[in-house]
């Protein structure tokens, strides 16, 4: 999340107009809603009654008098740091208060009244899905409905998401992030005002062991069968001829299980793979084709000398990441608006080279956001693993209908800061108390890593959790 200041409004009163400010909650560099200070007061006074003055962070204290132009800016500051800091939380980020807070807000901003509306969803293949909702229906109620226009049975929902997308002209979509539990997926494609972006529903999981559980069911097997064909056809699995012939005959037989267990055993299962971008490993500047999957992010990377290079990086040996954003430096006079100039996404992560050596990589990307969704979501499902755990268990349902993170990850706080190891601090014994791993991060004051300081990133407990036997 990142918070920008668009303008002051006014309002009437005995004594003229007095002013206050509004801001823009911009995530992945779209505005999503636009609050007061007065409305975000209320939330922590909300989330302090609910949780306790101790598990709530401090607010930016109130001002007598007008704000002047520098104080406007600390108090966006001081916001943004505020929401950050209870969107890491899993306890207070994943609360319905909050998330009911922004889904309240986004449509409120959006200016779009509660009515029952039809929403297109696309699937892998292409093919559309109609599902009747409610402009404030959340990505669960959403997902939900998607999933019983389907015949999907319910214990396979959680198996699956709901994603944003951008379709090119070659009819290639780039995957820009999943919708989360804080937003409304139709006033979030519709707020765009652009056809291109379409909501996709997809495969949520990376262990391929979970394609049994889908497969055991002929909905969640043919949803399988068309996200692989889909990924063979754009080029996102590598296929030599050979295979390419084993695999169209199985199609011609339309024996789907054994084609997605021929899939399995190619290059690149299973992998997301993103747009073209920049990275500055191994030197600044490289063209780079990144792919997440199998708990690593793959690199292709073209080399000033155009020599292509490939190489992977484990998420076990990348201690901490971050997101930052950052906006052009406006050439106007101070406190002025920077305009429509397009937010700059960065994904950072530190990761073990060698035993003794860590090394900040960094990707610039407009997908930087979706590539830390890609971390956070493949570390969760590392350590729900490695506990015992099952995928299924992920999620539970809540009386009410709404879906909630389990029990254990509900109770555990955000990883402390890693600046340098601590002796002294107690090992973590319990794997399951290490689901909540780095949350995205919008910072908008700085433009490089070399930039911040340690309080804009998270570590990495699966970092800690896995081992050295694993690395």
């Amino acid at each position: 999340m990142h918070f920008s200041v668009p303008e002051t409004e006014s309002r009437g009163g005995e004594g003229g107009a007095a002013a206050y400010v509004a801001y823009n909650v911009h995530v992945n560099g779209v505005l999503h809603c636009r609050v007061r200070y007065r409305q975000l007061l209320s939330l922590h006074e909300q989330l302090r009654k609910e949780y306790g003055a101790n598990v709530v962070p401090a607010f930016p204290p109130k001002k007598i008098f007008t704000l002047t132009p520098a104080e406007v800016e600390q108090r966006r500051e001081q916001l943004e740091k505020y929401m950050q800091a209870v969107r890491q939380d899993p306890v207070l980020g994943g609360s319905e208060t909050f998330n009911s807070f922004l889904r309240k807000a986004q449509q409120e901003t959006q200016q779009i009244p509660t009515e029952e509306v039809q929403l297109e969803v696309l699937l892998s293949n292409g093919q559309k899905v109609t599902v009747t909702i409610l402009t404030s229906d959340q990505t669960e109620d959403v997902l939900e409905a998607v999933a019983s226009k389907l015949d999907l049975p319910e214990d396979l929902v959680g198996y699956f998401s709901l994603f944003l997308a951008r379709e090119a002209k070659d009819g290639a979509f780039s995957f820009m992030r999943k919708l989360q539990e804080f937003e409304l997926p139709y006033v979030s494609v519709t707020s765009l005002h652009n056809p291109e972006y379409k909501i996709i529903l997809r495969k949520s999981y990376w262990d391929s062991s979970y394609d049994d559980d889908v497969m055991e069911q002929r909905v969640g097997l043919n949803l399988l069968y068309a996200q692989t064909v889909s990924d063979i056809e754009r080029g996102w699995i590598l296929v030599t001829k050979e295979q390419h012939r084993q695999l169209k005959s199985l199609q011609e037989k339309v024996s789907k299980k054994e084609f997605i267990r021929l899939a399995q055993t190619l290059k690149y299962y299973g992998y997301l793979k993103f747009e073209p971008c920049v990275t500055d490993f191994p030197e600044k500047g490289c063209q780079v084709i990144v792919s997440a999957g199998n708990s690593e992010l793959n690199f292709q990377v073209r080399l000033p000398s155009e020599q292509i290079k490939e190489g992977s990086f484990k998420v076990t040996r990348m201690r901490c990441w971050r997101v930052t954003s950052s906006v052009p430096t406006s050439s106007g006079p101070p406190g002025s608006s920077p305009g429509k100039a397009e937010v700059k996404l960065e994904l950072a992560f530190e990761y073990l080279m060698s035993k003794d050596r860590l090394q900040w990589v960094t990707i610039t990307s407009p997908q930087a956001i979706m590539l830390s969704i890609c971390l956070q979501s493949m570390v969760d499902e590392l350590m729900v693993k490695k506990s015992g755990g099952s995928i299924r268990k992920m999620f539970r349902r809540r009386a009410n209908g709404a879906l909630r993170r389990s029990d254990s990850q509900q109770a555990v706080k955000s990883p402390p800061l890693l600046d340098s190891p601590d002796a002294s601090r107690e090992p973590m014994l319990k794997l399951s108390s290490k689901l909540t791993s780095v949350s995205l991060r919008g910072v908008s004051h700085s433009g490089s890593t070399s930039d911040l300081g340690t309080d804009d990133f998270h570590g990495n407990y699966a970092f800690e959790g896995i081992g050295d036997e694993d690395l």
